[in-house]
């Protein structure tokens, strides 16, 4: 019988034997590092022999570079996103621009040569090549401009850029070792790392510490193979240009004049009449009239020199709303039709003497943002070249018009006015105020986080706007409308600016009725002089009410059934928009605009801008 068992023994030790082999075989198998080494290429996503990987910042970027013959190239939108947003692409012309504080830098697809303003450079290879998607700019020629570094390796293509200067912390390989793609022994290797040699620590692990190479390769380190970490400190070569503003060496007190006719321009005598005070004045003499940036003229020497007569500035503005026939985008979207407006302006600058440009570009769209503070870049050079202040109309900064730069702007142009004003406005969903004290405050402290205090003019207004609700028949189901209408001559160039809720107004005036809230009425609105409103008061018995919260006067009357409201500009609601002006030390202030405001208004006025 125990020879029977002998066979089954053996056989069931063979077994044990094998299990134990497989067991250490699977784990040797387990801690035995991998030998794999992962081709660069594939680390780096290139797809062709043009294709050239960015690593930026010890970071590699998802866009591509383009090696054409010989030469690094960068698209338009990875230049814009990570190294100089200040570079401009003219799509329609072919054309690549880059502003300085003195120049204009042109080169056209395909050329080899560049001008700056009027003077010809070249390299040995084209600018900027373009194909139907976008530019490829030549990354020697974006270092000419740019604070960047750069490094250009092979095998497989790529670039080290280097934008973030400061410390950076190193660490040395104590032995031989691997940068692998991950942290484990089994993820492929991307390097072998030799003795002493140095790389950037990024992630500091207890087993595994994420580096970078010298040749832009970014891995994990066994953290025991690296030595005592120290510091290196990135400095760059690049000079920063400075730029320099016209500035007036007195407190602004300027107001726009609506000049809708030639005639008009007669006026000046007599608006200036009852005014205090004032030191500029910008007529609204220039509009867009065609495609081509063509302008239509209202302007006037005699008016030019009666102002200069009394001491006041003139800085005529432009603007693109008049002529419903012109399509902003196109004008600003063709470097010659910019040009060709530009050169419009200056040469009417210096036809009538006036010494500044007053820009009010309003409803433009995201998609031509950058067309436009191009448009201010160009423009802010021949009005320097030629002594003439700009100045630049902005809303107030909104998540909507944050294409409008504000900080760029500042850069380039002399002053920026915050038009803080059409808080609610023709088109309103609720009634509410033109410009409540909250929503001054807080659109002069979002645009002073993009102009400085010194460059930045703080645009009241001098009209209301007067709310009707009228009831409508509750059987016809009809919901609550915000038709309104602006059916007053005084023209406010109002705008599409975002409306506050206006029921929390009228709480804070202590004159809402919770019942109202259900109410079903037509909304309607027209705009109006503060003396007109004095007389609606006064006419309708109506008992102002003064709202902290607005930081003016709340009224509200009832006629023929209709409810009329009313958020009134006086001297007490412009002393409380004028105390932000100098609490926050801005440049002056200005105002829209004359003829809507009474006479007293400007011994307030005086009293903060002398």
């Amino acid at each position: 019988m125990k020879k029977k068992f002998v066979p089954i023994l053996a056989a069931g030790a063979l077994i044990v034997v094998i299990i134990c082999f497989m067991l250490l075989g699977s784990i040797i198998e387990k801690y035995t590092p991998s030998k794999e080494h992962m081709n660069l290429s594939d680390y780096y996503n290139l797809s062709g022999e043009q294709d050239v990987a960015l690593i930026l910042d010890n970071q590699i970027l998802d866009a591509k570079g383009k090696l054409l013959n010989g030469t690094v190239y960068l698209d338009y939108e990875t230049v814009c996103s990570y190294l100089n947003d200040r570079f401009y692409w003219d799509h329609n012309e072919n054309k690549l621009l880059y502003t300085t504080a003195t120049d204009l830098i042109s080169a056209d697809a395909d050329s080899t040569s560049y001008y700056v303003t009027k003077d010809s450079h070249s390299l040995d290879h084209p600018i900027v090549k373009a194909d139907a998607q976008t530019a490829y700019i030549a990354i020697d020629f974006l270092k000419l401009y740019s604070d960047f570094s750069y490094e250009v390796l092979d095998s497989p293509n790529r670039v080290i850029l280097t934008t973030a200067w400061g410390d950076y912390t190193t660490a040395p390989a104590k032995q031989k070792t691997q940068l692998r793609q991950k942290g484990g022994i089994k993820s492929p290797i991307l390097a072998d790392i030799g003795k002493n040699t140095e790389v950037t620590v990024l992630e500091t692990g207890d087993t595994w510490t994420k580096v970078s190479t010298a040749e832009g390769i970014i891995g994990y380190i066994k953290s025991k193979a690296l030595g005592a970490t120290s510091t290196k400190t990135l400095t760059s070569d690049y000079v920063a240009e400075e730029f320099t503003h016209i500035k007036k060496d007195f407190k602004i007190n300027m107001a726009w004049h609506q000049i809708t006719n030639a005639d008009a321009n007669t006026t000046i005598a007599s608006v200036l009449q009852n005014t205090k005070g004032i030191n500029v004045i910008s007529p609204t003499w220039f509009y867009l009239n065609d495609n081509n940036g063509n302008i239509a003229s209202l302007a006037s020497s005699d008016y030019v020199n009666y102002c200069h007569q009394k001491g006041i500035e003139v800085w005529a503005l432009v603007s693109n709303l008049e002529n419903k026939d012109v399509d902003t985008t196109s004008v600003l979207t063709y470097t010659s039709k910019r040009e060709n407006l530009i050169n419009n302006l200056i040469s009417a600058a210096i036809q009538y003497n006036f010494d500044g440009i007053n820009v009010d570009f309003e409803a433009l769209s995201s998609e031509v943002g950058d067309s436009y503070i191009q448009f201010i870049r160009e423009l802010s050079l021949k009005c320097a070249n030629n002594g003439i202040v700009l100045s630049v109309d902005d809303y107030v900064p909104s998540s909507f018009t944050a294409f409008y730069n504000r900080a760029e702007q500042a850069t380039f142009a002399d002053y920026v006015v915050v038009m803080a004003y059409d808080e609610h406005y023709a088109g309103s969903e609720e009634a509410g105020s033109v410009a409540s004290i909250g929503f001054v405050k807080e659109g002069v402290a979002n645009t002073l986080k993009e102009v400085p205090a010194d460059q930045l003019i703080l645009g009241m207004p001098f009209y209301a706007r007067v709310w009707s609700e009228t009831p409508v028949d509750d059987t016809t189901g009809a919901d609550s409308t915000t038709q309104t209408s602006d059916n007053n001559n005084n023209d406010t160039d109002e705008t599409d600016n975002a409306a506050a809720d206006a029921q929390a107004a009228d709480e804070a005036a202590g004159t809402s009725d919770s019942a109202d809230s259900y109410q079903l009425f037509t909304l309607d609105s027209y705009a109006t002089s503060m003396s007109e409103i004095q007389k609606l008061i006064s006419t309708n018995a109506a008992e102002p009410v003064w709202s902290d919260i607005d930081g003016q006067y709340y009224v509200q009357y009832e006629n023929n059934g209709i409810t009329y409201k009313i958020w009134v500009e006086n001297a007490a609601s412009l002393e409380e928009k004028l105390k932000v002006l100098q609490e926050n030390q801005l440049a002056g202030g200005s105002f829209w605009k004359l003829g809507l405001e009474l006479p007293s208004i400007w011994d307030t006025i005086i009293k903060y801008i002398n």
